[in-house]
């Protein structure tokens, strides 16, 4: 099934000839792509109210488990669809979902970065209990990392996990612009050891503790595109000893390995809101007349829609090539970086192309174009700014 749209530089165009020929055979992600494409034209049919964002990111994850894309998120031994989560059938889904909503997006990965944690490093028992909820959609996820003093660095986090007798410990501090925030029934949280280690350096650990636990409280937060965060507060959580994921000192370790999983998925998301926002501007330059002729035929319009065309196949190279490279086991740090970065800063180059090109309609709230600058933007900040991709890059070069 091919697009209908001759000009819209789609992921099937790409993994239909050329990510076949680099990488292998490409049947499963074609069937993967079918199956979203049919569920991002049922939605588009029949939308989700997103004014209330806590219902909506609940309503989105209820039609993803019930189409089954969350099994995307777990392996198949807790009722996942591949013997491992893999990185390329995540992007394709980003891809798609975030054609149609950012939101739509969030609810979908949000079940993996806050649960791919678990998957890395938790206790069998919790793997069991978790794993298969998460993929029926029956207990939503939130990944607690960030914290008001403690962004790009993540090693300067404060909040503090002071031991107990029975290994387990309690949790004192907070944590903000945390996705779901409110509604997660699982999360996910990295805090500063109270022991150092042997040679005085500071040692974080990872837990897995229930979204009613005692002690934690929730602050939303409103940011710009109809999005459940907020900032988390731990006073005196109590987390035992079974729901510690790793050993003591690990945390720094699972954190990272669980970014590394997403980082170019991040890229993916960005291609999809690159998908529509060329598929706004083109269906838009070939309607709309001025100065007796459409705007498709103005040849500065036509100029600059070519360079992020070709912009746009060569990201779609990038991301999909780190995705493989994470699938096969033998990722280096740079690839996804360069993923993302290209793929996250042609995207708001593609949606503000897009609202120029629509002129005053392009900034009405309740146009497509209005929405994707709302959503495109947390792109370049979140799992890691552009700048910090810059930076692993050129580690890796230097």
């Amino acid at each position: 099934m091919t697009s209908s749209n001759p000009a819209a530089f789609t992921s099937r165009r790409v993994l239909d000839r050329d990510l076949a020929t680099i990488y292998g055979p490409a049947q499963r992600w074609v069937e993967l792509e079918d199956r979203l494409e049919l569920f991002c034209a049922q939605l588009r049919g029949n939308p989700v109210d997103e004014s209330d964002e806590r219902a909506a990111t609940r309503e989105y994850v209820r039609r993803l488990a019930a189409e089954g894309l969350l099994e995307l998120m777990v392996p198949a031994a807790f009722g996942g669809q591949h013997e491992q989560v893999s990185a390329t059938a995540i992007c394709l889904a980003r891809q798609w979902l975030a054609r149609e909503s950012g939101a739509l997006d969030t609810a979908f990965v949000m079940q993996g970065l806050g649960s791919y944690p678990v998957v890395l490093a938790g206790q069998p028992a919790l793997q069991r209990a978790l794993l298969p909820e998460v993929a029926a959609g029956t207990k939503i996820c939130a990944f607690a990392l960030t914290e008001p003093g403690a962004g790009s660095d993540v090693s300067g986090m404060q909040t503090v996990a002071e031991p107990e007798d029975d290994g387990g410990v309690r949790l004192h501090g907070h944590k903000t612009f945390i996705s779901n925030a409110g509604i997660a029934h699982s999360y996910v949280v990295f805090a500063r050891e109270a022991s150092p280690s042997a040679d005085g350096k500071p040692r974080f650990g990872a837990f897995w503790l229930a979204g009613d636990a005692p002690g934690l409280s929730i602050d939303p937060i409103k940011v710009t595109a109809p999005h459940p965060i907020g900032t988390v507060h731990f006073d005196g959580v109590r987390v035992g000893p079974e729901h510690r994921l790793g050993e003591p000192g690990e945390g720094l370790r699972i954190a990272l390995g669980n970014l590394d999983q997403f980082r170019a998925t991040v890229g993916a998301a960005a291609l999809g809101i690159t998908d529509r926002a060329l598929e706004e501007s083109i269906d838009h330059l070939g309607a709309r007349v001025q100065f007796g002729r459409p705007l498709a035929k103005q040849q500065g319009l036509r100029f600059a829609m070519a360079e992020l065309g070709a912009d746009h196949v060569a990201a779609q190279l990038m991301v999909y090539r780190a995705a493989a490279a994470r699938d096969r086991g033998d990722a280096t740090p740079d690839q996804p970086a360069m993923a993302k970065l290209l793929a996250t800063e042609l995207a708001q180059r593609a949606v503000d192309r897009c609202i120029q090109n629509f002129g005053g309609r392009g900034v009405v709230v309740g146009e497509v174009p209005e929405r994707l600058y709302r959503e495109v933007r947390a792109l370049r900040i979140y799992e890691g700014t552009s700048e910090i991709q810059k930076l692993v890059i050129a580690r890796a070069m230097l």
